[in-house]
């Protein structure tokens, strides 16, 4: 073994030193030699996934946090437009940060599901209130005491929310909803009363049994023989009980009685309600944007 003799003698005076000092000076002389030689010298910065922007509604009377993803090569300055996809349930803590993944995934050039797009996540404030049309049935009443608020949530959707995005945004006619559970209800409501704010709906697991399933027995616009538009619908369902299997059954099937409408269904045997969500929607952009 090689001692370096040199250092043992340095290390025997820095000791010296050391012990000829009051004791405080040398315990905050030992802090800052520790905090000099162990300084972390990585760099590092905020990963930046998106835009946290906030808007004023008036029709909701309260602020709504927007959770924006913009696709990569998104440039002020040139003239491409891009489809937008409105998210619900779209904080961060919901579904935003998955769902735009799934975006920049299936945009990807060697994968060409679907073309590049702006992702608008919208926080919720209060999901049973906006997600829900009145209902007649006591126990929904006792049970969400906040329910009834879809028409004025589809209000800020159309005269605030989509002028906004519109204009702040270089987007394209292309606009597309996707709405799970109790959001998948509202999506199902907007395709029947307001069919044409959207050109594409992604409905999954559709939480149709409220109100009785009274939105099944409406008269959708898309009936009237006058209804020409062509739209596109992904409906998904999982292994979450009758009730929920058959009214996406029953929504596929009013559906296609309009010929204008593509219609696509997807039954997923492996996932229940609480893991659909993922799997349904990369399903659904294969589906959609074909």
């Amino acid at each position: 073994m090689i001692i370096n003799y040199r250092f043992v003698f340095y290390g025997f005076k820095l000791l010296s030193f050391f012990m000829r000092l009051p004791l405080i000076y040398a315990v905050l002389l030992c802090i800052c030699t520790s905090a000099l030689f162990g300084q972390d010298t990585v760099k590092s910065k905020p990963f930046v996934l998106g835009e946290v922007l906030e808007l004023q509604s008036a029709k909701l009377s309260e602020k709504r946090i927007l959770n924006i993803y913009l696709p990569d090569g998104y440039n002020k300055t040139d003239t491409v437009r891009y489809p937008v996809i409105y998210l619900l349930d779209g904080s961060a803590k919901e579904d935003f940060i998955h769902i735009a993944g799934l975006v920049q995934f299936a945009s990807f050039p060697w994968v060409k599901i679907m073309p590049k797009a702006i992702l608008v996540g919208i926080e919720n404030v209060d999901r049973q209130r906006d997600f829900t049309y009145p209902t007649t049935i006591a126990k929904d009443k006792k049970d969400v005491p906040t329910s009834g608020g879809s028409a004025k949530f589809i209000a800020f959707l159309e005269s605030e929310l989509q002028p906004f995005i519109s204009k702040r945004y270089k987007t394209n006619s292309s606009k597309t909803l996707i709405g799970e559970s109790l959001g998948g209800l509202l999506a199902t409501e907007i395709l029947f009363k307001k069919p044409l704010l959207f050109n594409h709906y992604m409905i999954i697991s559709p939480s149709l049994w409220w109100d009785n399933e009274s939105l099944l027995k409406t008269e959708a616009v898309f009936f009237k023989p006058k209804f020409k538009s062509k739209l596109s619908v992904f409906i998904a369902v999982g292994k979450e009980g009758n009730i929920m299997e058959r009214d996406a059954d029953r929504l596929r099937a009013l559906l296609q009685i309009n010929k204008n409408i593509g219609v696509n269904y997807e039954y997923f045997s492996a996932e229940n309600h609480g893991t659909i969500l993922h799997l349904a929607a990369y399903k659904g952009f294969q589906m959609l944007y074909k």
